[in-house]
């Protein structure tokens, strides 16, 4: 059951999803090494829930170098094999395989572009095609969006893996790209203050 003066999918009786949703969750991310976790760990979400990744965020954290995308784009097939049998993150070959490989295709955006972050932004949403107010109902009925088709279907055309429009989406939500808290929640009027402050990284 969900806090009434929270977003709906906010557990009440779980601190950590809280705390998650109260400072992270729809405030404007320009760091390229948070923007680059979070897409891998969307991608290794595909198929299960948050919170199974939310409470191993810290060994994902540990086991992939800091989400230093420069060093894990030097990870090998021994770093593979080291990562299947670390009972603290999610033991799936493919999105391995991806982070790792998502990682060598960061190293060459930034180097073509400066940082991930500036091109991450580009694709943030007119604030004018947004629902007004945003109810439960509004975020419920949004899996994907134009601008998530795009962001997914441009890194597919670089050699991502794992991040298709609903990932997308679900990470434009997480780091600010758009402002999903509902109308009534108590955290919304945060966020919409911390994206006015934010000058997007272009």
């Amino acid at each position: 059951m969900a806090s009434a003066n929270r977003c709906f999918w906010v557990p009440t009786d779980n601190e950590v999803y809280r705390e998650y949703h109260d400072t992270e969750w729809g405030f404007p991310v320009d760091d390229d090494r948070r923007l680059f976790e979070k897409i891998c760990l969307e991608g290794f979400q595909a198929g299960l829930s948050w919170w199974t990744i939310l409470r191993k965020r810290e060994n994902f954290r540990t086991a992939f170098a800091g989400f230093d995308f420069e060093r894990v784009a030097r990870f090998t097939e021994k770093d593979v094999a080291r990562l299947l049998h670390d009972e603290g993150i999610v033991r799936h070959r493919g999105k391995i395989e991806a982070t790792i490989n998502n990682a060598q295709r960061t190293c060459e955006l930034v180097d073509r572009g400066g940082s991930l972050a500036a091109y991450i932004w580009t694709f943030e949403p007119d604030l004018d095609t947004r629902p007004h107010p945003v109810t439960e109902d509004a975020v419920r009925g949004i899996a994907k969006t134009a601008e998530s088709i795009a962001l997914a279907k441009d890194l597919k055309s670089r050699g991502w893996r794992f991040f298709g429009p609903t990932t997308a989406y679900a990470f434009m939500q997480a780091m600010g790209l758009v402002n999903d808290h509902t109308h009534d929640c108590v955290i919304r009027g945060a966020a919409e203050k911390t994206r006015a402050e934010f000058r997007p990284p272009w």
